[in-house]
């Protein structure tokens, strides 16, 4: 079971990852993985920073069952992990720290460099929750096969996604990325939601979450493929009730226009 996915540096545009590219490293648990600017002629650490601000073996990241830990191999320079769905949520892992435990879902870790800051992001996606049905002490918890947070934004785009088939079944048009973004910006979380970022979550849910296996759709690339990962994600978030009427009550209203009166 996949316990983190890590997104190092590359040459993506900020809020867009490329879930099923080369670069992404995926841990399970037990796995570890060095960062660092690693050395000249060799590769020595999986996430390479390449900033020569930046240890050549700076720290480590360990996945554990539903989290993951850092540790900072840095003499006298601290480390930020920030929470990426909070609102400028962080946690700072002193130097020499081992270890640090980082409960954040969506995670960017900084460094401190030459040219500014290096960073690189974490996604942590199988988290555990108590089944309601189990008292504690009960045996070992279950795991939900589609573990979704109904506080992150990643769900308003999955329910805005969803929104024209809950409120007409016999409506077969999904909502576009633009479309999605639009309709989120009302609420104060999703001021600055762009479409490359609703794209990104969409990925996320994908890949990451839900765990679609698209295959080789023919003559399914660009936005043929993209529009064949919303209609299957749409599909089973409702088939599998993962999104219900009452989650429409997430999204913004819908304010009808007051009729003018004709004058006189």
């Amino acid at each position: 079971m996949e316990t983190i996915i890590v997104q190092p540096p590359g040459p993506s545009r900020t809020g867009e990852v490329d879930v099923g590219g080369p670069e992404l490293l995926h841990m399970g648990p037990g796995d570890v993985a060095d960062f660092g600017r690693g050395t000249p002629g060799g590769r020595t650490v999986s996430i390479v920073l390449p900033d020569p601000g930046i240890s050549r073996r700076a720290g480590r990241l360990e996945a554990a069952e539903d989290y993951w830990r850092l540790s900072n191999f840095s003499r006298d320079t601290a480390y930020v992990v920030e929470n990426l769905e909070g609102a400028g949520e962080y946690i700072t892992v002193a130097p020499r720290r081992l270890g640090a435990p980082v409960p954040f879902e969506f995670s960017r870790v900084v460094l401190p460099a030459l040219g500014g800051t290096v960073d690189f992001k974490v996604f942590a996606p199988q988290h555990a929750y108590l089944d309601e049905q189990s008292p504690p002490g009960a045996g070992e918890l279950t795991v939900h096969p589609y573990a979704l947070d109904a506080t992150a934004k990643y769900f308003l785009v999955l329910v805005a996604l969803c929104e024209p088939r809950l409120r007409d079944p016999s409506d077969d048009v999904l909502p576009g990325a633009g479309d999605i973004a639009e309709r989120l910006r009302p609420l104060e979380s999703c001021r600055g939601l762009t479409r490359s970022a609703v794209n990104y979550h969409i990925d996320y849910l994908s890949f990451a979450k839900l765990r679609l296996d698209l295959g080789e759709e023919p003559g399914a690339d660009g936005n043929g493929r993209t529009g064949v990962k919303r209609a299957r994600l749409a599909s089973l978030a409702l088939r599998f009730g993962l999104v219900r009427e009452e989650h429409l009550a997430l999204l913004p209203s819908r304010r009808r226009p007051v009729p003018q009166e004709s004058g006189a």
